[in-house]
C-alpha cells in the first residue's frame, strides 16, 4: 500500500469532506465572534437638584467582571464619598472553555482536510483512521453541546451583570437612592449572541458529520455486511 501525499479534490464534491469545510468555516466564526469582545455601557445617577453624572462601565473577553473597576475608593458622587465597588460574576471560565473547543475543532478540521486531501487513500484502506475519526468527531459533537450551553448561561450572567439591576446590587450609591441609578447606553452584544447561535450550529454540523465519518469505518461495513449475509439466507442442501 502506497502510503505518500497524493492531491486529490474529489473528496471536496463528498459528503465527509464538504461537510469539514463547513465544520472549519463555523468553528472559526464561533469563537472569531466573541474572543476579543470589548463593550461599554453608560450609568447615569440621579443627583438632588436634578443633576446628573454619568459612570462608564467597560468590560471585555474574558469577563472576569468581578475585577472589573466600577469606580475607585473615595470617588465623589452626587457630592458623596463612594466607596470601591466592582461588576459581580465571572464568566471567564465557559467563555474561554468555548474558545477553546472551537480552536481544538478548527485544528482538528484542517488536519482532517489535509488527511482527507492527501491521504485518503490510506485513510480508505485503514481500519484506524476512520474509527478515530469517527470517535474524535462524535467527541467534539459532545463538546459543542456542553461549552455551548455553558457560554449561553456565562453570556446570560454578562447581561444581568452589566444591566442595571446588576449594578445597583454593587453600588452602594444606588442601594440608597433606589431608583436613582439606569443604565442609558448598552453596549451592542450582537456578536456575543451570534457566537452562541454558532456554537449550537457547530454541534448540529459535528453530529451529522460523525453519520458520514462512521459509514466510512470498519463498523459500519461489518453491519453491512452483516445484514447481506442474512438476507441470502441459508443456502440449498
Amino acid at each position: 500500500m502506497q502510503t505518500g501525499f497524493r492531491l486529490n479534490w474529489s473528496p471536496l464534491k463528498e459528503p465527509l469532506g464538504f461537510v469539514k469545510i463547513v465544520e472549519w468555516l463555523a468553528a472559526v466564526l464561533a469563537f472569531g465572534t466573541c474572543g476579543g469582545y470589548s463593550g461599554r455601557n453608560v450609568l447615569s445617577i440621579s443627583c438632588d437638584g436634578n443633576s446628573t453624572e454619568t459612570l462608564p462601565v467597560i468590560f471585555s473577553y474574558p469577563f472576569r467582571l468581578s475585577r472589573v473597576l466600577l469606580v475607585e475608593n473615595d470617588t465623589n458622587l452626587c457630592n458623596q464619598t463612594v466607596a470601591e465597588a466592582h461588576l459581580i460574576g465571572d464568566s471567564s471560565s465557559s467563555v474561554e472553555f468555548f474558545v477553546a473547543v472551537a480552536v481544538l475543532a478548527f485544528l482538528y478540521s484542517m488536519v482532517s482536510l489535509l488527511v482527507y486531501l492527501g491521504y485518503m487513500h490510506v485513510y480508505r484502506d485503514s481500519d484506524f483512521g476512520p474509527m478515530f475519526d469517527f470517535v474524535m468527531t462524535a467527541a467534539f459533537a459532545f463538546l459543542w453541546l456542553v461549552c455551548s450551553s455553558a457560554w449561553a448561561r456565562g453570556l446570560q450572567m454578562v447581561k444581568d451583570a452589566t444591566g442595571a439591576t446588576g449594578i445597583q446590587s454593587t453600588l452602594h450609591l444606588c442601594l440608597r437612592r433606589l431608583g436613582a441609578c439606569e443604565v442609558t447606553e448598552y453596549a451592542s452584544m450582537r456578536s456575543l449572541n451570534i457566537s452562541v447561535v454558532f456554537g449550537f450550529l457547530n454541534l448540529i454540523v459535528w453530529f451529522v458529520n460523525a453519520w458520514f465519518v462512521y459509514k466510512e469505518s470498519r463498523w459500519h461495513s461489518q453491519k453491512v455486511n452483516a445484514r447481506q449475509v442474512a438476507g441470502r439466507g441459508p443456502g440449498p442442501i
